[in-house]
This record gives structure tokens, sequence and C-alpha cells, in this order.
């Protein structure tokens, strides 16, 4: 149904700012409001996402979402904490500032989850809040005076279950409201920071052109966050009030003065009071099913047992799942190429589009189930609540390398592509430990490498006879090194390039809930659609440059597919290359697919299948495997040894090859310093650990 039109004089459409602690019901209250009406990106200057919405108030009214990443506190400890503090305070010059704020709670950690609606209110902005997940806190034995709540905040407050769609009406009623009144928020500020906190407040208003009350929000926040997170697109502080900044904290250094702890305790203070006011113990409090569930989930023993399960079963179904709706792809793309092929003449052209555009586009999207099985499951998984058990017991493991549990959740991803595992690190609030991750990510066995382990098997272990644990032994071990690697390398970078101190990892574990699949559903279009912008756009570009490389410059007429690619720029490339990796055991061919394969590592496969004029369709490299087998040296030595192949696997193990991968690294980072340096160390690793594992095969006879 079209809206009604705006009369002319109406009021600017309300900007909200949906705010709360992760794992709150953010998202799900989100998308309960804003449905399919959604707009996702990223802030520009920085890759965190940018989620607006639209929904209609009782008028008929517009009203925007926008869905801000989930906090702790506004004193930003990490990139997407620093993007909700920098909105709400409008320091971001591209995104406006909201006129309200939807504050949304866990209500069965109400008084932890009152800290970020506390500074929220001294904006001094219209404020409704929303107490979610109150079937929960029936079940916990406890019951919340929300009348009286709103009493004492001068707010209107929200019982509400997003979830199940309980008060989402009430909420929508209360956000048509014109007359929403302001906080009746007030509290001591201690009298040792007093006159900092105005002295900071009236230089914001003269200086930064604040207003008195965000002016004093931000003073407060200044002083609280004595190492603030500034990222890309937001707007600097002042000179002014940094050197008044400055000059009273070094006066508080020298009286000894924890200033930030001064003020985290005084406002903790006031939130005790208030949640003793209202919230009741209705009866004995039991263990709750989530508490039974945790003794299991998280046990020394059976947590390892059950994230084992949760893991086999994911890996399963990525990889036995999606091989149909892949092969459907795959025979999309071939039918595609095919018509092409029948409607152009035979040219350069035709090629561009069958070889280049089709082939490049085309190997990426054959991937897209793949991806979607993850993120299906990982949706699963953040929903239920089970994510974060999974993290806390990787916690220990992982500390082991310098880092904390919630790296393990961007490592999991990266089993199927080094892109979302890269993204989701966004949710690591120490920078060096985001960028370790990030620098070991690709490490991880992605599905991309998976043709490439498939062909190599296939070489290396002909024949019907050899036993299916024989080959599966051999892709264990191929995906244990990548994660060893990963390990390894994180190691060494905390205790060298990225020094630092032991990460403690505090993670609140949200309750079980069951899944609402329209939810999962969203994520899953969401980052499929994310996915294919960030890495399809790039391998087609890529793609062309390398068609272009194997296509020119042509060879005399009559020459076959092979002479033609020793000819072109990629076949003298390839001998370029040779004096460095025949060390290794590779001679110029391998060395073209070594090049083209920076594209995308699959693209191996195909490139192989073109040097040794032989097709490789699908998984079916029976075709190929001939071929490799009977390529031979100049002085007639079999090229495709048992020891070669194993050695060219490890290569792909610990290689970067991925354009792809590169470009989101440049993103995230904000720099080319670190995926040039990412690449380096990656495929520097890779040519001295397949020389170590070439020459010891040669010596031992292999």
């Amino acid at each position: 149904m079209t809206p009604p039109a705006k009369p002319p004089g109406a009021p600017r459409s309300p900007v909200y700012a949906i705010v709360g602690n992760p794992n709150c019901g953010k998202s799900t209250l989100f998308n309960a409001l804003t449905g399919l009406k959604q707009r996702v990106g990223n802030y520009p200057g920085v890759t965190v996402e940018k989620k607006t919405g639209t929904l209609y108030s009782q008028h008929g009214q517009p009203i925007t979402v926008i869905d801000l990443p989930g906090s702790y506190s506004l004193a930003a400890r990490s990139p997407d904490e620093a993007v909700t503090r920098d909105v709400l305070l409008g320091r971001r010059t591209d995104t406006p500032q909201p006129d309200r704020v939807l504050c949304i709670v866990d209500t069965t950690n109400l008084e932890r989850n009152l800290y970020l609606v506390h500074q929220v209110l001294d904006l001094g902005r219209p404020v409704i809040l929303i107490l979610n997940m109150m079937d929960l806190v029936a079940q916990a034995g406890l019951s919340i005076r929300a009348a009286r709540l709103e009493q004492m905040l001068g707010i209107p407050v929200i019982p509400c279950e997003a979830a199940n769609g309980k008060g989402i009406i009430e909420l929508k009623l209360a956000m048509s409201r014109h007359d929403l009144p302001l906080p009746r928020h007030a509290w001591d500020i201690p009298a040792a920071i007093a006159s900092a906190v105005a002295e900071l407040q009236a230089s914001l208003v003269a200086n930064g052109g604040k207003a008195p009350l965000i002016a004093r929000a931000e003073a407060l926040l200044l002083l609280t966050d004595q190492d603030s997170v500034r990222v890309a697109g937001s707007t600097p502080l002042d000179r002014r009030t940094e050197e008044i900044l400055r000059s009273w904290q070094k006066r508080w250094e020298a009286e000894g003065m924890d200033w930030a702890g001064t003020l985290v305790s005084s406002r903790y203070e006031v939130i005790g009071r208030l949640a003793a006011e209202v919230v009741q113990t209705a009866r004995v409090q039991t263990p709750t099913p989530s508490d039974r569930i945790d003794a299991i989930v998280t046990h020394p023993v059976w947590g390892w047992l059950a994230l084992g399960a949760v893991m086999t079963l994911l890996f399963v179904s990525i990889f036995q799942f999606a091989q149909a709706p892949m092969d459907w792809i795959a025979n999309g793309n071939a039918a595609l190429a095919n018509w092409i092929k029948r409607q152009m003449p035979e040219g350069d052209l035709r090629n561009l589009l069958t070889d280049g555009v089709i082939g490049g586009v085309g190997t990426i999207v054959m991937f897209l189930p793949q991806i979607l099985i993850l993120f299906f499951f990982i949706g699963l998984l953040e929903s239920t609540g089970y994510m974060a058990r999974a993290a806390f017991i990787m916690d220990r493991l992982m500390s082991r390398v310098g880092l904390n549990g919630k790296s393990f959740i961007p490592l999991l991803s990266s089993y199927a592509c080094a892109i979302p595992g890269i993204m989701a690190t966004r949710t690591i609030e120490d920078p060096k430990d985001r960028l370790v991750t990030i620098l070991v990510a690709p490490l991880m066995s992605c599905s991309a490498r998976l043709p490439v382990y498939l062909m190599m098997i296939a070489a290396l272990l002909p024949g019907s006879s050899v036993s299916l644990a024989a080959k599966v032994g051999i892709m264990v071990l191929m995906y244990a090194l990548g994660t060893l690697g990963a390990f390894g390398f994180a190691w060494l970078f905390k205790r060298t390039l990225l020094r630092g101190k032991p990460p403690l990892m505090i993670m609140e574990l949200p309750p079980y809930r069951l899944p609402r699949l329209r939810d999962v559903f969203l994520h899953m279009v969401e980052r499929a659609g994310l996915f294919l912008k960030n890495a399809g756009t790039i391998i087609l570009a890529i793609s062309v440059v390398l068609w272009f490389l194997a296509a020119y410059p042509k060879a005399p007429a009559g020459a076959n597919a092979t002479q033609q690619l020793a000819q072109s720029f990629a076949g003298r490339a390839g001998h370029a290359i040779e004096p460095l990796i025949k060390p290794i055991g590779f001679d110029w061919q391998i060395g073209i697919g070594l090049i083209s394969s920076f594209a995308a590592r699959e693209v191996f496969v195909s490139t192989m299948g073109v040097v040794f004029n032989a097709e490789a369709e699908g998984e079916n490299t029976a075709p190929l495997t001939h071929a490799l087998n009977a390529a031979r040296w100049p002085d007639g030595r079999v090229l495709f040894t048992p020891l070669v192949c194993f050695t060219l696997m490890i290569f792909y193990v610990f290689a970067m090859q991925c354009m792809s991968t590169i470009a989101v690294v440049r993103r995230e980072t904000n720099s080319w310093r670190w995926p040039i340096f990412q690449t380096a160390y990656m495929t520097g690793a890779a040519w001295i650990i397949s020389f170590i594992v070439y020459q010891s095969g040669t010596a031992l006879g292999f």
C-alpha cells in the first residue's frame, strides 16, 4: 500500500536509532519493525555495517530506523562501538544525528543493560525504553515494575517479547507520538570531577558548536574513555577541548586519581539504586533451562564433545548438501556459455564473454550455496545462543596463542570463505587482536581450496583400488595444517610484530531461545548479497585481465591451445618465474596456474585443464588426472610425481592466492600496508615450507 503524501509544512520524518547491548534482541526488534524494508551497506571510511529501515506511523508518516551496532557502553572499545557513539553524538558527517532513540534491554540482566541506557539518557533526547525478553524474566523468578521505572526515568517504557511479536504494536504507537517527553534523568557527578566536566562542556559548546546536553554527555565520555577509539568518517575533537582534557588528565595522574573509574562507579551506584527499586524477586530462583544446558555444553569434557558434534554437522552440511545446487549453477554457467557460442561468431569478444565474464563470475557464484549453508548454521547458532558458548569453550585454547575466544567465530567462518571471516572480526575489541585474526584467517582452508585438493589427491592416488580412508586422511591433513599454521602465526605475531597484553575475554552467555527462521533467512540474504558484491566484482575484473593475458599475443595460425598459452603473456610469465618455483618441483606450466589462481584458488584447476589440453568438470577429475600423470619435464621425467602433488597441496594451504581477500583486508584495515604484508608472509611461508618438503622428499628418494 502506498503511504499517504506528506502535506505541505508537515514536520520532518523522525529518525530513530536502536541501541542496546549485544544479544539483547536488537536485530530481532529491527526486523520486526521494518520487515523487508531495509538497506544494508557500510559506513563510509570504515567497514562497519550500516542498516537502515522504514516503517509507517499510525498517521501514515514514514519513520526511519537506524540499527546501530551492539554496544555495552558509549565509551567505545571497538570500531562497532565507536560508530554507535559517533552517530549518537552527531560526529559522523555521513549519517544524520537521530532525533530519538530506542533503547532495548535484556530485562533478565536489567542492571547491567541500564549502564548504556544511563549514558544515552545523558544526551537529553526523547528515548523509548524497551524491556525485552519479558517471558524469560518470569521464568527466572523475577518481576519488573515497569510503571515505576517509567515514572523514575520520565520516558515511555514498553514491555516486549520481540522474538514473539509481543509489544510491537504498543511500541509503534509510542514511536508515532509527536510529543515524546524528554527524560527526567539527573545524577550527581562526583565533586572531584565536576569542574572538569563543566570546563569541557563549555569548550564543546563554544568551540565545537554542540548543544549543552550533548556537550555534557560528550564531556563525560571523554573522561570515561581514556583511549577513545577513532574511526574514519568521524569529526575530530577541536584543539582547545583536547588541551583541556589533557590538562585535567595530567593533573589527576599526578594526584594518583582514577578519574575514569570514579565516574563509572558513580554511575553504577545510581543504576544500582534504580534497579533495586524496580526489580523484584517473585519466587525462589531455581536453575533455569539455560543453566542446565550450560552444565553440559560448557563442561571441560562434554563441552568439547558437543562442539565437535556441531562442527562435524556444519562441515558435512557445507560439503554435502551444497553439492547439488553447486552442480546446478555449474551446469547453468555451461549452458549459458554454450548458448553464447551458438549465438555469436567465433572471436575474441565471444571468448571474453564465455571464458572471462561467465568463467570468472560463475566461479564465485558456484560457491554461493556453501556460503548460504554456512550463514544458515551461523544464524541458527547465534539465534539459539550457542555461538557464545562455542567462543567460551575455545577461549582457553585461543589464549595459548595470544587471542581470545572471540577470534574463534571469524576463523570458523573462514573455513567456507576468508571474506566473511575477516568481516566477522569487527566484534573484536582489541585492535591488535583484531588485526592478528585478520592476518591469519586466510590460512584456514577455505572451500576454494577444495577443488585443488581433490585434483591433486586424484593425481597423487590414482585408481579405484585406493582406500577412501587414505584420500580422506590427506584431506584432513591439509585442513589440520592450515589450522595449525593459523595458530602458529597468531602466536608469532602476538609475541613480535603485534605484541600486547594477554587478552581477557568478557562475554555474556545469552539465554537459549528457539531460532526465528525469518531472521535467519534475512541474515542469509543480507550476507549473501554482501559476499557477491564484495567478491564477485573483483573476481570479474581480475578474470577479464587474466583472459587477456592468456589470449594475447596470438600464436601463429594452426597452433593448439597449449601452444597459444605458451606464446601468451601468461605463458611468458610462467617461464619467467620457473627459476623461482623449480626448487619446489614446479615447472612453467604449473607457474601459469599459480599466476592465474591469484584471482581465486579454484581457477588453478581450470587453468591446468587448458595448459594440459584436458577438461575437468565439477569433481570429475579423471580426464585431467590422466593428462597430469602423462605430463613430463623436457628431459622425460614425470612432472606430477606423488611428491610434487603433495608439495603443491601444501603450497596452496599456506599461499594467499586470493585477490578478493586482499581487497577485503584493504577495506577492513584502511591501509595497503597489511594486505601487502599478509601476501608477502603467506607466500614466503608457502615457498619455504614447500621447499623443505620437496627437497627433503627428494633426498629420501620419494
